[in-house]
This record gives C-alpha cells, structure tokens and sequence, in this order.
C-alpha cells in the first residue's frame, strides 16, 4: 500500500541540522505512527512521504518555510519578573504556556536578567533546515475511528508513538515541543502571560 490521505503510516527517522548534529532519531527505539494527510506532521515532510510503501529509504532537506516557518522577532519579548508570580529559579530553557491576545502559546525561557526575562514563543526549529533520513515501516489503511479523531490509536495495528509525540509532530506551532512536534504536557502554575498579566503554566 501506498503512502496517501487517511492512511496510518510508521517511519523511522533520523533528523540533522544545517551543521550535521544529530537531533533526534527513533532508529534506537520505536518507529513514530501518523496519519497522512491530517496535519499530523511538518508539511515539507509529508510531501516526501506521499507514495512511499513500506520498505522506502530517502533522505530530505525540508526548508524552514515547509517545516516550523521563519523566525518572528515579534515573538521575542521582554516581561518583568514579577510577571511570573513568585516562582522561584527560572532559568533559560524552561518553558512555559503563556495567555497572550492570540490564546495560548508555548515559550522558552531564553535570558534571564536582574528583574527582567526574555521570552521566545518561536517553535525552537523555526528558521531551519531540517534534514531527514526516512525508512517507512508500514502502511495501513486508517479506521473510520482514527480518521475521525484525526490521530491514530496505537491498537489500531501499527503501535509505536502516536500523532501526539514524536518529531515531526504536526504544523501546528503553537501545541509543539522539541523538534517538530509532539503535544507538550503543561503543569499549571501561575506567572506571566508575555504582556505583563497572569497565566503562565509550566
């Protein structure tokens, strides 16, 4: 079977950057499950994958704009301190979800200061290049359950990560972590919102 909408494919990846390093791969353990054609995974990446079958090995260079999209000085603000409502040891690299005028977005810590912190909501990998080595695992027809919900269920026959973790998690900036995807898992604590305000979760 064919790579094409509604289909639940499982790949293995390796992904590198512009400088060659190595940023993540599921060769060393479970192959990653998504739905095709469900916004399930970066677009630049889709498209490669659209017709492959399983046993298909390619490699590919996704470019910024088809993967997490150009980077927004925008969305890299100052915001006081005290905005973050009293918690202790922030540090660069922690991350928060912020309310912001556009809802909720995810932001990292990228500088801390006397009584300042400077807060970047761009997806970490947003501006790059992203290179990929690929090895698809298997295809199968996706349930009329799994098309509805948009995700596949890892019972459905395929097993391995689901929709929601993973890289290559899908385009959507704004519920991805580390390097193209994956829900992020929030524990509510209160701070800032980007604006000065409340609403900062951790």
């Amino acid at each position: 079977m064919n790579i094409a909408q509604n289909t639940a494919v499982k790949i293995h990846y390796r992904l590198t950057n512009a400088q060659g390093e190595l940023v993540e791969s599921s060769f060393e353990g479970e192959p990653m499950l998504y739905l095709h054609g469900a916004n399930n995974m970066i677009p630049g990446l889709e498209k490669a994958l659209e017709g492959k079958t399983a046993g298909d090995k390619f490699d590919v260079t996704v470019e910024a704009e088809e993967a997490y999209g150009p980077y927004h000085d925008t969305l890299r603000q100052e915001v006081p301190l005290e905005a973050f409502g009293g918690i202790e040891d922030i540090a660069p690299g922690m991350r928060f979800i912020a309310e912001t005028q556009m809802g909720q977005r995810p932001v990292v810590v990228a500088e801390v200061k006397d009584d300042s912190v400077i807060i970047d909501g761009n997806h970490p990998f947003a501006g790059q290049d992203l290179n990929f080595s690929v090895e698809v695992v298997e295809v199968r027809a996706a349930t009329e359950e799994e098309i509805a919900h948009g995700h596949i269920h890892a019972h459905g026959g395929c097993g391995g990560h689901g929709s929601e973790g993973g890289c290559c998690g899908g385009h959507d900036h704004e519920d991805s972590e580390g390097c193209c995807g994956g829900h992020e898992h929030k524990e509510e604590k209160e701070g800032c919102d980007g604006n000065g305000g409340c609403g900062c979760r951790h």
